[in-house]
Formats: structure tokens, sequence, C-alpha cells
């Protein structure tokens, strides 16, 4: 039976102190994980437990919440607690930065504040707070390294380029995880070398490929005029007796207290000025090694009042590094691929400017990841020239080889003084065997999986009829500039590139030039992106300039990206043959034509000054081709000697029948004319053109030939039209 005092429901008699009330208050102060700290109306501390682990509350007693806790914002947290003093509704976990007495460094925890209410209930004077405390310090160091990890993997790994690599690992530990961080690569790796295996020497060339750096230590270092040491692009030598050294040592890596008395800076003095301007005050150093070879060296440093790093971290930074270093070889691996493809290019390219009879000529090469793009000029029959650029799509060292095979068939295919669009359609047969050999490798090979671009653009220039004649395959048309130096692209049809499906045929364009036009034939990289053609064409727009200060302007007005790219431009200045090197005769279709040939070619050697060897081979060469053209040619027939680097004869024809070489018997009377040809000609051959064909012969001239002007074509010289009169016989030849 309850007692009479007792009301209804309860099992305490009234005014009788409640144990229950009394031993969870003890057991929550005594026993609770949770801070709780009790404030007065002035937010004084009147009862707390233990705040952290192992510190003691007895101190703090009477002192405001502010002053034991030390909070970053103190004002801040003092209104938000009168606001719930005033009944404003609790606070719950809200973060706060603070510092304890008893425990060095910054902590973070989390605070709630409930409003303790008086008799009155919540309209009356409150009677203080009651505050949940949580130190999450070691929770957010977790959440920190676990995001710092976290965005190594995101970040590191996405770029093939060392650099790149490097620099995304250091942004992806700072500020987060460190407030100085540099990444050292082994200076040969940086250029592809394979990572010399450990240990490493002292004295190592150590290339500083990144460093980041949070806003505070950047704010110390300029006020003390900068750190070299931490700057990206610096090299040092690995300096022995530190911890640099030994890491890469024993490959382990070390957690490093540092202080102004720290031994082995003595040994090291720029680290020790390094550390002295940036108040470094602990370092983890980690070699960057994969399958025992090391790539570099990875250093983090926290400053100023930052924690210093326990082993926790520097678990977090082995496992970083590891990230890293595999993401550093890859990017190496694919360098050194970059490098021995960019060195094929370079020996398939031409050595050196060749001098054109009446052309001069520059080209710009970009080096780059496009190790496909080529270019040439062709010396041809004639004084004409052949002007070359084409690409290889794609990277690597298999762009390079298609480019090298590409530019040797066109080559050849030059040499046989064919149009442009049929030196187009025979490249095209080529990259379609090409492209078959592809196909047909077996399906493990990787290359099989690789499609073939590649696009060219070839044209000729005649500086006896001033004109060019250009056909391109899937490649940007020619800009050309006249003497007014506007800059527009030749109108002409595009054919199929050379890798393509597409049989559609070449057409060619042909356009008379004026003396001193210039020619730009670049790849198609030079002319993509925005505004590039127009940055080219203004670049151009300078006929006053030489042509190399043209193409530096080129290269000056490009985008950045457009040279990490590569590319290939060339140009042409066009010209004419002095009339003083040419000489032209009209000859008559007469037996007696040969032996009135030689004597217009002897005079005009000897008003050269050529050597009489010289001279005696040039008759020969003469009679035979023009006794060949007298027998079986068409009129009209036209005999020209050029003289320029090599001596050149050229005799013309209305026949389109092409002679052949042959060998004739022992006691054949003829057949002998081209044989002969060929063995005093260091080249010759025929080329068709809509009138008829042209025997042609190359020879070469003696070193000790005079470099002055030539003399005067005389008037016999110079070639009048028609009958060549009375002539000395023949010395016969033929076919």
């Amino acid at each position: 039976m309850a007692d009479a005092e007792t009301p209804a429901g309860r099992g305490t008699p009234r005014g009788v102190p409640d144990q229950l009330d009394e031993a969870l208050l003890a057991t929550l102060f005594t026993q609770s994980a949770v801070g709780l700290v009790v404030l007065d109306p002035q937010l004084r501390l009147v009862r707390a437990n233990s705040l952290v682990d192992g510190v003691e509350t007895g101190e703090y007693i009477g002192r405001r919440f502010t002053e034991a806790f030390r909070l970053d914002d103190p004002d801040g947290a003092e209104q938000l607690m009168k606001r719930v003093l005033a009944g404003e509704g609790p606070v719950r976990d809200r973060l706060v930065r603070g510092r304890l007495r008893e425990i060095p460094g910054d902590r973070e925890f989390l605070v709630s504040a409930y409003r303790l209410d008086g008799p009155g209930g919540p309209g009356a004077p409150a009677l203080g707070l009651l505050t949940a405390v949580v130190d999450v310090t070691e929770r957010q160091r977790a959440r920190a390294r676990d995001a710092a990890l976290a965005a190594v993997r995101d970040a590191v790994g996405g770029s093939l380029d060392v650099a790149a690599t490097c620099r995304a690992f250091a942004d992806a530990l700072v500020p987060g995880f460190a407030d100085l961080a540099v990444v050292e690569v082994v200076d040969d790796v940086l250029r592809g070398a394979d990572p010399p295996v450990g240990p490493l020497p002292p004295g190592t060339p150590l290339h500083c490929a990144a460093s980041g750096r949070c806003d505070s230590v950047r704010d110390t270092v300029e006020r003390q005029g900068g750190d070299r040491e931490c700057s990206a692009g610096v090299t040092r030598r690995l300096p022995a007796r530190t911890p640099y050294a030994l890491a890469t040592t024993d490959l382990r890596a070390r957690l490093v207290p540092l202080a102004p008395d720290t031994s082995w800076l003595k040994t090291d003095p720029d680290g020790a000025r390094a550390v002295a301007e940036t108040g470094a005050h602990s370092l983890i150093v980690v070699p960057l090694t994969l399958r025992g070879a090391v790539l570099g060296l990875v250093s983090l440093y926290r400053c100023g009042a930052a924690e210093p790093f326990d082993d926790d971290d520097l678990s977090l930074a082995v496992a970083a590094a590891t990230r890293a270093a595999l993401g550093i070889d890859n990017a190496r691996r694919y360098e050194r691929e970059h490098v021995i493809a960019a060195t094929v290019q370079r020996r398939l390219l031409p050595q050196a400017e060749r001098q054109q009879a009446a052309v001069d000529t520059v080209h710009v090469l970009l080096p780059g990841r496009d190790s496909g793009c080529w270019f040439d000029t062709i010396a041809l029959s004639g004084a004409r020239t052949a002007l070359v650029v084409g690409g290889v799509a794609g990277e690597g060292l298999q762009s390079a080889i298609a480019m090298g095979q590409l530019r040797t068939v066109i080559q050849a295919l030059a040499g046989l003084d064919l149009e442009p669009e049929e030196v187009l359609a025979r490249l095209k047969d080529t990259a379609d065997r090409l492209a078959h050999e592809r196909a047909a490798l077996p399906p493990a090979d990787a290359l099989r999986g690789e499609p073939l671009s590649a696009g060219c653009v070839y044209g000729v220039y005649d500086p006896f009829t001033r004109t060019c004649t250009v056909a391109r395959a899937g490649h940007p048309a020619p800009l050309i500039v006249g003497a007014d130096g506007r800059a527009v692209a030749l109108d002409m049809p595009e054919g199929p590139g050379l890798f393509s499906t597409d049989s559609a045929l070449f057409a060619p364009a042909t356009v008379t030039l004026e003396v001193g036009s210039l020619l730009a034939f670049c790849t198609a990289d030079l002319l993509s992106g925005d505004h590039a053609a127009e940055r080219i064409t203004e670049a151009l727009a300078r006929p006053d300039r030489s042509l190399q200060q043209l193409g530096d302007d080129i290269v000056y007005a490009l985008p950045d990206d457009t040279r990490s790219a590569g590319a290939a431009l060339l140009l042409a200045r066009t010209g004419t043959v002095s009339d003083h090197l040419v000489a032209t005769w009209d000859l008559a279709q007469d037996p007696t034509t040969p032996g009135a040939a030689r004597g217009f070619v002897r005079d005009r050697l000897q008003g050269w000054g050529l050597d009489e060897d010289t001279v005696e081979a040039t008759e020969l060469i003469v009679s035979e081709l023009v006794t060949n053209a007298v027998r079986y040619g068409t009129p009209p027939l036209r005999l020209r000697l050029l003289l320029d680097s090599a001596l050149t004869c050229e005799v013309h024809d209305g026949s389109t029948a092409a002679p052949h070489l042959r060998h004739a018997g022992t006691v054949d009377e003829g057949g002998r004319g081209l044989f002969i040809v060929s063995r005093l000609a260091s080249h010759w051959g025929a080329r068709h053109g809509p009138d008829g064909k042209v025997l042609w012969t190359e020879q070469e001239l003696p070193d000790d030939e005079p470099d002055g002007e030539p003399g005067e074509v005389g008037d016999e010289a110079a070639g009048e039209p028609g009958d060549v009169g009375d002539a000395p016989d023949d010395a016969g030849g033929g076919r």
C-alpha cells in the first residue's frame, strides 16, 4: 500500500531526494565517454567530467568555457551559448577548434549545448547550460588522411607526362596533408631512362619535378626572399649523411623531427636554410621505388603551428608514394617511347636545307607528341622543285615508322617525273598495302587494332613557266602570299586521305606565281584551333622579312597546345633561273642536226668556263639524245642546257614514246646510245607532258670549277629557231 504523501505513480516519498537521478548523474560524470560540462549563467564551469582521456578537470572549475578550451573563435562561441541560454534552442554537434593546456597542438571538438531550465519552467531564468564535448581530433585526422589518399588515387595516373604526374601528386597532398611537398626525380629518369637500382650514391642529380606549398608557407617564404631549393625545375645533388640519402640507401621511409639544432642539417646547408625559411618542424622522407629501382624522392613538411607527423601519417605517405611511383614509371615509359619515336623521326627527315635552282626554302619542325609529320624538298629535272608536307596521325614509334615509309616512297615516285596527282595516287596504293599488312597481323598484336590515318600535299614548282601544280590527299591546301602581302589558301579540291577507303581521284590545281611569291605548306595541327589560320596569315603578311624570320614569327604566334602536339611547316619563295645560266636552241628535224648541236654545246660550255672533260662528255650526251629525237621523235625539237650545281641537258620532241635502255650485243651496230648516256651522266630520265616528252641528263661538275659568273650567252648560243644548216656528221647512236 502506497504512502499517503506519495503521489500516484511515484515510488519515492515527496521531499526525499531522487536516488535514481543521483545515480544517473554520478554515472554520466564518471563513466561517460563524452565530455560533460555544466556551465552557470555566466558560462563558467561548475562541474565537468574528464574532458579528454587523461586530462584532469579540477583546475578548469570556475573558468569560462572559452578560457578552458582556448577556442580559435571565442567571441562566436560565447554568442552562440548566450542564445541557448536565452531559450533560442539547443546547439548540436558544432565543430570548433581549440587547445587544452595539457595537450600540445590544436584539437577539434564537437560541441552540443542544452539549456538547464529553472523551477519556473522554460520561461524562468536558466540555471545554466549542459555542454557535451567530444574530442574528434583523431577522427578528423583519419578522415583527412583518407581524403588525401583518395585525392592521390584520383589525381595521379591520368597523365603520361612525368612532370605533370609529379605536380598532381604534390597538389593532392597540399594543404590537406602537408604544408610543403617536394617531389624530386632522378635526372635521367625525367628524360625516359631506366631508373637506377638502389641504393643511390651521394651526389646523384635529383631534379625537382614539382613542389606545393600552402598559403601560409608561401607567404613566409616570400617575406624572407624565397627558397630556391623548394622550387620546381631546380636540380640538386643528393646530400650525403642526411635522411634523404638514407631513405634512398635502404629504401625505407623516415619520420624526422626538425629543429634549428638538428645535427644532420649541418651537412646540408641548402636544406637547413629552406627549413629555417619555411618554419618546418616535421619531415617525412619517402623514396619513390618500384621493383627495387629508385625513381626519386618525396619530402613532406609540416610547418608553423601544424601538428607534427605521426606514424599513421608515415603509413599514408608510403601508400601515396607507391601510387605516385607507378604513375611516374608509366609516364617515364611513355616518355622513353616518345624520345625513341622523336629520334627516329629526326633521322628520317632531311638533315639539312637543300639548295634548289630557283626557289628558296626553309622549314620549321616543332617537336612534340606527334612523331608522324614530315616535310621535304626534292630537286627534279629541269630546275623544278617538289615541295612536300605530310603527317601520319598518332604518337609513338609506329607513327614515325609509317612516316618514314611514306616519305621514302614519295621520294622514289618524285624521281620518276610523275605529275603530282599521279604521285599521290601511287602513294595511296602503297598506303593501302601498308594498311592491309597491318590488318593481317595476328589478333594478339596490339598494333592490329590501331587505325592508320595520314595526309599529304605535293606540289611542283617550275621556274621557267612560274607555275606551281599541287595535289593533296586529306591535307590542308597550301597558303600563297603574293607581292601585296595578302595570304590566301589555294583553291583546290581535296583528295581522299592516304589510308582512307575512299577511291576518289586526285585533282590537281595549277597556279601561276609572280617572282618572289611565298608558298606555305603546313600540317593540319598548325591550322587547327581558334583563329590559328588568322595568326599564320598575319605572320606571313610581311614579304620584306626573310624566310627564317617568317617561320619564327609563325611559331611565336601559335598557341601553346599546338607546340606540345608537334607540327611541320615548309616555306618556299619562288624565283627564276638566270638567263646567263640557260641556253636554248630550237632544232630542225634533220640528219645534220646532231653535229650542229655538238657545236652549239661546245661554244656554250666553253663560254661558261667548264673543263674540257665535261665539254667532251656533254657533246657525246647531246649527240646521242638529239640523234634519238631526230630518228624516232617528231617535231618540234628543242635543246636546253642549264648550269647550276650540276649541268643539265634536255632534249624535247613531240613524241610520247619513251626510250628504253638496253644492252647491245657484241656484233650489233646500234643500240648503245642510252647506255653511253647512262655511263656519262650522274642521272638521266624522261618526263612527259601534253606536248611530248623530254629526255634529260645531269652531270656532276668537278669541285674545282670556277665560282665566278659564267660568260654571256652569245648569239649562236642563244639559238635561233629553224634549220641549223650544215653540220658535222652525227656520232651515231640510236635506241
